[in-house]
């Protein structure tokens, strides 16, 4: 019991002691590296976990949630049939017939691919269409008149406005006594429309009757397209209903559709992810440092407790407690900062327009008004996680080194 005693009194000696200032300095440096690795880590990834339900919104108001597409066409009566199926089930918005294609816009300045689909203004769609026009109006799309609504940035690169032509070239041939020329018709812009993403440089509407004059279906459709009350749950829709049409049906949700889009998000939340946590790994680097300085700045108060009994593993443990401390007081406080500061970001930034009279973004440039952030739990863990894995192996190979000090050698030479 007295050896024990002994032992508890000599630990609280040997670490109660104040160290120098230069360790002092490395342990806080530590400190605040590791919380503001932290806090970063969390923010930048709430903020583009924002921008990515952004996008997802703002896409899934022009971009049909899942597309049905049937290689032999549809029939007014098998649209309407298909309606009425579609109808009866629970989380179906709305409905409509496909007419798209892709085709070929050109003008005296530039050319540029993109892809037609066929609207109408009775169909949902219309509306959500125009809610995000910025120069003209949906109702213009009319029958027989040949008239199209571009993208922002299609307009923008074929430097047209409303009122201007615009030759359309589909990917058909035309065979005339002058030889085979590739079919084209030539529209005049009656609106742009603009929501802040992909489809902006590669969408175009046009009026569902005149789409299907130019691709010569007749009465016919190519498909369906379906809305749904919830876009995240197309996959398990189609999983679902798919089975009850024929093998001619191709189904395809918009996961799928812009698969390249949110893999390039993903990607560049992975990288951005890795590059910010290298401030963590500093801040694991300057742990390693003052540790290895405490070690030699203690070799005489570890020999002097390996001679009250102190075991060599105690002494490991002793030190790998006294490193991790400080990590994770850094970690707690940057993930406590992090998660306030990534959740009340939007009002955080709009306070400070507020308060300085700028405009960090502007809505005619950045199209939001303010700045977007989605916080995860999951994010949170996986940043919490990965620093305290990096304070608890930073202080292995320090503490290891204080584990093999040996009392003979480190007090022979002391006075």
């Amino acid at each position: 019991m007295n050896k024990n005693l002994s032992l508890f009194i000599g630990l609280r000696y040997a670490f109660s002691k104040r160290e120098n200032g230069y360790l002092s300095f490395i342990s806080a440096f530590s400190f605040i590296a590791m919380a503001l690795g932290v806090m970063a880590l969390i923010i930048v990834l709430s903020v583009m976990n924002g921008f990515d339900r952004e996008i997802k919104q703002r896409l899934l108001k022009v971009v049909p949630h899942i597309t049905l597409k049937n290689s032999n066409g549809l029939s007014s009566q098998e649209v309407d049939k298909i309606q009425q199926l579609l109808s009866n089930k629970q989380g179906v918005a709305a409905s409509f017939p496909l007419v798209q294609t892709y085709a070929m816009a050109s003008t005296d300045y530039a050319q540029q691919g993109l892809m037609i689909q066929g609207i109408d203004p009775v169909w949902n769609a219309s509306s959500d269409l125009a809610e995000h026009m910025i120069s003209g109006h949906s109702e213009k799309l009319q029958a027989s008149e040949f008239a199209i609504i571009l993208g922002s940035q299609v307009a923008r690169r074929l430097n047209v406005f409303i009122g201007d032509k615009v030759e359309i070239i589909l990917p058909q041939v035309s065979m005339t006594p002058m030889g085979v020329f590739p079919r084209s018709k030539r529209m005049h812009v009656v609106g742009i429309f603009e929501v802040g993403a992909q489809v902006d440089a590669s969408l175009a509407f046009m009026h569902q009757q005149d789409a299907r004059k130019l691709l010569r279906l007749g009465e016919s459709y190519q498909g369906m397209q379906v809305q749904l009350d919830d876009a995240h749950n197309a996959d398990d829709f189609i999983e679902e209903v798919s089975n009850k049409f024929s093998n001619d049906s191709e189904w395809q949700s918009w996961t799928e559709s812009m698969g390249a889009l949110f893999k390039a998000m993903r990607m560049e939340k992975i990288v951005v992810g890795l590059l910010l946590a290298v401030i963590i790994a500093v801040a694991a680097f300057n742990i390693i440092a003052s540790l290895v300085l405490m070690v030699s700045d203690k070799r005489k108060d570890i020999a002097v407790l390996r001679t009250l009994g102190a075991r060599s593993d105690q002494i490991i443990k002793l030190f790998i407690v006294q490193g991790t401390a400080v990590g994770f007081y850094g970690i707690a406080i940057g993930g406590i900062l992090g998660s306030v500061i990534a959740y009340f970001v939007g009002d955080i930034v709009t306070l400070f327009e507020a308060i300085t009279g700028m405009h960090l973004f502007d809505p005619s440039i950045y199209l939001i008004s303010s700045l977007p952030s989605k916080l995860l739990f999951s994010d949170v863990l996986l940043v919490i996680f990965f620093a305290s894995m990096m304070s608890f192996l930073a202080t292995l190979y320090p503490a290891w080194r204080a584990g093999q000090v040996l009392p003979a050698e480190a007090l022979r030479y002391d006075q």
